[in-house]
């Protein structure tokens, strides 16, 4: 079962939510530790002075700040407490705001928040009344002495909070020089008419179950086998030699010609089609409205015209 691991409570004006938090996750990574090829030993990473080679005691090992290569600033640990946030244990909400006004790419990581002790009432009043008005609590909170951004919001009968990066954290794309001026880029009406219906062709609902980390499967069963003592051949992998650039056109219709094929599926209107199955139920049940039995009750033949 997961663990707490912060205790505390939000802040929304004069009322106090008492609550505890959860990660939100449960990575699952496969993760390798580094051994001697030679002996299968687990190798020990040790801190060294590469001027003399000496091992550095951890008592002896300070912080510097890098000016410059080999220049750094020591900052020690005592002025460095003098600058730690207020610990508090408060999520001090400072504004309400819109779902859709916050970019994906100021979220960092996802919790679970969950009413403490006497907390439920209170937690019951915040989650109903964010929910109702749609709104996303910004709020401040330190964790590990270090103040986080977050977003709290309500997500059926639990609070999430997710913490944000700030502004000055998010690498503006305008920084990137590989960038080209894409005003300078000409597409054509047709062109984008087909792109559009390659988007609609594979246009559905969410289902986060539906992908999995195929890699990471991979690898664990590649593990379990060499556990069992199998045989594993490895293949040499082919040269790629990559080939002339696709013209975009061509490329556009032989992908929506894929789709077709693969669901069968007119591709202009295929996503509205999985979106309503019902639709496609009733449709293949028309011709058995034509039967002659339908002869013997005039008064019935009406509706199969509509």
């Amino acid at each position: 079962m997961p663990r707490s691991i912060w205790t505390g409570a939000i802040s929304f004006g004069l009322v106090t939510v008492p609550v505890k938090l959860y990660s939100a996750v449960n990575r699952k990574t496969v993760r390798f530790h580094q051994l001697s090829g030679r002996t299968g030993v687990r190798i020990a990473q040790k801190r060294v002075d590469p001027q003399s080679g000496a091992e550095v005691p951890y008592e002896d090992i300070v912080k510097g700040f890098e000016l410059a290569p080999d220049r750094y600033v020591v900052v020690e640990p005592s002025e460095l407490d003098t600058l730690q946030p207020k610990k508090t244990k408060t999520i001090e909400i400072e504004d309400f705001v819109e779902l859709t006004q916050i970019d994906p790419i100021y979220y960092d990581h996802p919790y679970y928040l969950v009413p403490g002790a006497g907390g439920a009432k209170p937690y019951r009043l915040l989650l109903e009344a964010m929910a109702e008005t749609e709104k996303i609590a910004i709020a401040r909170v330190v964790i590990r002495s270090k103040e986080q951004l977050v977003a709290l919001r309500a997500m059926g009968d639990v609070l999430e909070m997710a913490t944000m990066l700030f502004a000055d954290e998010i690498l503006p794309p305008d920084r990137l020089e590989e960038l080209p001026d894409l005003k300078e880029v000409k597409t054509t009406k047709r062109e984008v008419e087909i792109a559009k219906q390659l988007i609609g062709s594979l246009a559905g609902d969410f289902e986060p179950e539906k992908y999995r980390d195929t890699y990471r499967d991979d690898v664990l069963a590649l593990i379990e086998r060499k556990a069992e003592g199998k045989e594993i051949a490895v293949q040499p992998e082919a040269e790629e030699v990559p080939g002339p650039a696709p013209d975009l056109m061509s490329a556009l219709k032989a992908s929506l010609e894929a789709v077709r094929e693969r669901t069968g599926e007119d591709a202009q209107d295929g996503a509205a089609k999985r979106r309503k199955p019902a639709a496609r139920k009733a449709a293949a049940k028309k011709p058995a409205a034509k039967k002659p039995a339908a002869k013997k009750a005039p008064a019935k033949r009406a509706p199969a015209k509509r």
